[in-house]
């Protein structure tokens, strides 16, 4: 063929690319650029110039530039090399190479990929798949590289990054991490938005604070997150971990610029020093060292060995004080036996007591002082509590860790077995969870029931018992004593009343038995036949019993009697007086008026 036939047919194939090139611009004529044309081979090489088309239209792809584009007869695509930039609405893209599809604005972009709205919304990669139709990108990273999203503060950083321009969501399933000025979080599968901030992580999450003087770690597997905010919603079981404690919650939202969270679902707080704070709602501010619980609250101390429940309550950890009402209820059991506590509120606060003392001339150390830190709790009113050895009731008690001594006021009432102690004021003191001693310092009245209507009864002004192993071993009374007392015959049997008054008592017991009573120094009395004594010398003024209002069982601490309510008010029945024309039958009682008396060694007078 002559040199003018490879001209004409070169011609031809240049009019024939020319010619598809000039199709392409007539289907979409906002998108594609007009051209240059140079010949290079049997291809055309079409250098861009910028249209000028109204960029913002229809939000659609335009190819701004690129240094060199090629088309092939055989490719739906352009070949477009060095400096490609391409635009659609507000976003740029920067890329070394592309291929370009303009029937659909798709692109495969490879190398320096870059894609920029603004001065806020950086996207980083080093490949580009973008489907005009959907408006889906996805971007990839090269081995040992990430992809990177960056807004503002905000990086996410993952391998591969599906970015939906239409919904301006960005999402990632291989794993990935965001970082803001508060805090880290990486995730299985996470999504973004970049125009609200909002973030949804899913699969292994994990919320680091990046704060270098606090700690704060979150793990859960669905968690939503505002990097504006920095507020955390969790969705599904999760532990957050921080340095006063650990948070075990299924449903919450922590605010973590504040360290304030509400928690749902039986959420629980533990905290570092063996205090466990269980509810429905807990609302808990972390730096305050402050939690707030409704509904089924529990809050366990397992140093203590208590557990304190309620429909509301709070603890505040760094003043240590709680705060429980609504069914509140102590359960104590560091002896196996657990103690049933109920009062419409309960309280305990820990108090600091400023103690000055002398210089130690031998030691060397100088006068000053120190603080001396106590907690008390505060129980009232309308008390109730149950152990299987011991019950009681009063209106309000306080029990002081100081003195190991638990103070019950307004008409207190012990029940232990068949015995019963009341007065104005009872103090029990503990020894290791155990009631060693009780004082009634104003006035107290022992009973004791022997069979139908017979009680072993004591008053005194004041009163002192001591325990061993729950059973009262000994008494001590000054003041005013008053006695009545059936004392058992050789057989077991019961036939006599002795009744007896002096100013001092001192009594053993053993059991249900009264082994020794010793009084002194001077004592009257009586001793009377059962089937001579009325009524009214079965009973000393003051005798009341109370059992019909003794709490019976756990649950019984939550009933409160009629009774029990009119004598919290005053308004109890007043005690019986004895009968005036009482027949008395004394027997030889010389040694009991004639100074220091010992009833047990008293002969029997049938």
């Amino acid at each position: 063929m002559s040199d003018n036939g490879i001209k004409t047919t070169r011609s031809r194939r240049a009019l024939k690319l020319v010619g598809l090139c000039a199709l392409a611009l007539v289907t979409a004529p906002a998108v594609i650029p007009t051209f240059g044309r140079e010949k290079k081979g049997n291809d055309v090489i079409i250098a861009p110039r910028v249209p000028t088309a109204d960029r913002a239209s229809g939000n659609r792809v335009f190819l701004e530039r690129a240094d060199v584009l090629t088309k092939s007869d055989n490719d739906s695509f352009m070949v477009l090399n060095g400096n490609v930039e391409f635009t659609k609405g507000p976003m740029f893209m920067y890329c070394d190479s592309a291929h370009y599809y303009p029937d659909t604005e798709s692109m495969n972009a490879f190398g320096n990929v870059r894609m920029e709205q603004g001065d806020t919304l950086f996207v980083y990669a080093d490949e580009l798949d973008y489907n005009g139709t959907t408006e889906l990108a996805i971007l990839y990273a090269d081995p040992g590289k990430k992809v990177r999203l960056i807004n503002r503060d905000v990086m996410l950083e993952t391998d591969e990054f599906i970015y939906d321009l239409y919904a301006d969501l960005g999402y990632y399933n291989v794993g990935g991490v965001l970082t803001d000025k508060q805090n880290r979080l990486s995730s299985h599968e996470g999504e973004y938005v970049p125009s609200t901030k909002e973030a949804n992580f899913y699969i292994n999450v994990h919320l680091n604070s990046r704060s270098e003087t606090d700690t704060l770690d979150i793990f859960t597997d669905t968690l939503y997150y505002n990097t504006g905010t920095h507020i955390a919603e969790l969705y599904s079981p999760s532990e957050i971990i921080n340095a006063r404690g650990t948070i075990y919650t299924r449903q919450g939202v922590y605010e973590t610029d504040s360290d304030i969270c509400n928690l749902y679902d039986r959420s629980t707080v533990v905290t570092n020093t063996n205090q466990t704070l269980t509810a429905d709602t807990i609302y808990y501010n972390r730096r305050a060292g402050y939690g707030e619980a409704r509904g089924g609250m529990v809050l366990t101390d397992t140093a203590k060995k208590v557990i304190m429940t309620a429909d509301y309550g709070y603890y505040n950890e760094l003043a240590d004080s709680s705060f429980a009402t609504g069914r509140a209820l102590i359960k104590e059991y560091s002896e196996g036996d657990t103690l049933y506590l109920h009062g419409r509120y309960i309280e305990t606060f820990a108090r600091h007591d400023t103690i000055s003392f002398d210089a130690d001339t031998v030691a060397g150390t100088p006068a000053g002082e120190r603080i001396d830190t106590t907690h008390i709790a505060v129980i009232y009113p309308r008390v109730r509590f149950y152990r299987s050895d011991l019950q009681g009731i009063c209106d309000s008690m306080r029990m002081t860790e100081a003195d190991s001594t638990l103070r019950m006021f307004v008409n207190p009432v012990i029940w232990s077995e068949n015995r019963q102690i009341f007065g104005n004021v009872i103090e029990l003191h503990f020894n290791d969870s155990t009631v060693d001693r009780a004082r009634l310092p104003e006035f107290g009245f022992t009973a004791e029931h022997i069979e139908d209507e017979y009680f072993n009864q004591i008053s005194g002004k004041e009163m002192v018992a001591f325990f061993e192993n729950s059973e009262m071993r000994h008494l001590d009374i000054s003041g005013n004593v008053e006695i009545i007392m059936y004392p058992e015959e050789s057989d077991s049997t019961i036939n006599k009343l002795v009744s007896a008054q002096s100013s001092f008592l001192s009594a053993d017991f053993k059991g249900r038995t009264t082994e020794k009573i010793k009084m002194w120094p001077e004592t009257t009395g009586a001793a009377t036949p059962l089937f001579m004594a009325r009524k009214s010398l079965f009973y000393l003024a003051k005798f009341k019993w109370f059992e019909n209002i003794r709490p019976l069982s756990p649950d019984d601490v939550f009933v409160v009697p009629d009774e029990m309510e009119a004598i919290m008010v005053g308004l109890g029945r007043k005690p019986a007086e004895p009968e005036v024309n009482a027949t008395i039958v004394s027997p030889d009682i010389s040694d009991l008026s004639a100074g220091t008396s010992d009833l047990s060694s008293q002969p029997d007078n049938d």
